[in-house]
């Protein structure tokens, strides 16, 4: 083949040594520039992992380098090979652990804070429970326990689950979660391309996009998902801004090799800000479209939304300065201190007392470490909060500052005030 023109047009991209950066789980898995020899995770196995690469190679030796957000698009959701789109990878089996894999509790208290905000609001009459990107539906499982647990309590409620997947392995592994499998596929007159009711008889409904899911009253939940969006990479150079992209190694035909653009990109031009001060900076466009969307529904309907994710160096908190004023944020908050304020310890005590083996209780204290432990995931993750104004602050409390009660404080955040 012809050596391929660079995108940007001019001389070819110059090769790069990226600083050492900590890819999250799925990249580091799935999205790592490397032939099918080492560099891919043991579970892929060699075929698919050579398959992906091959239509890599076929894509950069036609279009010349890609951006790293292009490249991770493949990697992660290509409908024929992406590691999303074709097997789970999460849990004990897969190639990464999140937290809800580890312990009951961590879901069961997300589960808890949805409910003292239901109740903050005033109880609406009705609430759909939104979680994008949900995993094995380990986290959805853990909170409908708590919610069938506070059926009495949810009697007059009228509660929905509504997941965003677009992975069709991924999808499967949720149904059969939760609802052991039996579901509709393409329902009539619905935006959802499937449905079903929970084993504790809860209705679920799959969507592809944030934007199908129906309006209305909605607590919303993002764990590990803004983490795994396609990134753009940046860095600073004597001729100011270039764009880190993806190539085929020369000198080594069948492996990739990161580049930096010969002059800026049009990603460079609109996505780093010319107050920046870093050298590299690392930006999520879709983050930053799909984080609007929730506030323009929370601003919109009420509800609120609950975003946990890996530990950052402001670009998470640039993201959520989009909100652009419509919603107020909160965080963000280490995970162990908003597990703590959740009311974690008072939890692992009682499971503690009811487990009447070692081997329970030790599983149960090595959970524990694995989610507060700084060092492990306590500090790792971040907690952050969208939820309308007015549930901070009253309409009338700056005429009238006597006139309403106190707002009850939103849980995790600050201590969970236990009656």
């Amino acid at each position: 083949y012809p050596p391929p023109p660079s995108r940007s047009g001019g001389a070819r991209a110059a090769p790069l040594s990226l600083p050492p950066t900590l890819p999250t789980a799925p990249a580091a898995a799935a999205a790592r520039p490397s032939s099918g020899t080492g560099g891919e995770p043991e579970a892929e196995g060699p075929s698919r992992a050579t398959a992906m690469l091959r239509h890599l190679l076929l894509k950069l030796r036609a279009t010349g380098p890609v951006t790293v957000a292009e490249y991770m698009r493949e990697a992660l959701t290509n409908p024929g090979q992406g590691y999303y789109t074709q097997r789970g990878g999460i849990g004990e089996s897969g190639d990464f652990v999140t937290s809800p894999e580890i312990s009951q509790v961590f879901g069961e208290l997300i589960g808890i804070w949805y409910i003292s905000e239901w109740i903050a609001t005033g109880k609406p009459k009705a609430f759909q429970l939104v979680e994008l990107g949900p995993g094995r539906g380990t986290l959805t499982d853990d909170i409908l326990r708590v919610f069938n647990q506070l059926a009495s309590l949810l009697s007059k409620c009228d509660v929905s689950i509504h997941l965003v997947e677009v992975s069709p392995k991924l999808s499967e592994m949720q149904a059969l979660m939760l609802t052991g499998g039996k579901v509709e596929s393409n329902p009539k007159d619905e935006s959802a391309y499937m449905k079903g009711i929970s084993k504790t008889g809860i209705p679920i409904f799959w969507y592809r996009d944030i934007q199908d899911v129906p309006p209305g009253y909605s607590f919303y939940l993002a764990h590990e998902f803004f983490d795994a969006l396609p990134i753009h990479k940046f860095q600073r150079t004597e001729k100011g801004w270039c764009e880190v992209l993806v190539d085929i190694d020369p000198e080594v035909p069948d492996q990739l090799r990161f580049v930096l653009s010969p002059s800026s990109t049009p990603a460079t031009k609109n996505f780093i800000q010319p107050e920046e001060t870093r050298d590299h900076v690392e930006v999520c466009p879709e983050a930053g479209v799909i984080i609007q969307r929730l506030a323009c529904r929370i601003e919109k309907d009420g509800g609120a939304a609950l975003v946990a994710d890996y530990g950052h160096d402001g670009t998470k908190t640039d993201t959520f300065r989009m909100t652009q004023g419509r919603t107020a944020t909160l965080g963000p908050i280490k995970q162990r201190e908003f597990l703590k304020n959740m009311g974690i310890d008072l939890r692992l005590q009682v499971l503690l007392q009811n487990s009447r083996d070692t081997a329970t209780r030790e599983q149960l204290l090595h959970s524990y470490d694995m989610l507060m432990n700084p060092k492990k995931m306590g500090d790792c993750f971040n907690f952050f909060a969208l939820l309308p104004h007015h549930r901070l602050v009253h309409p009338d409390k700056k005429h009238k500052p006597e006139s309403k009660s106190p707002l009850p404080p939103v849980a995790g955040f600050g201590e969970l005030l236990l009656k």
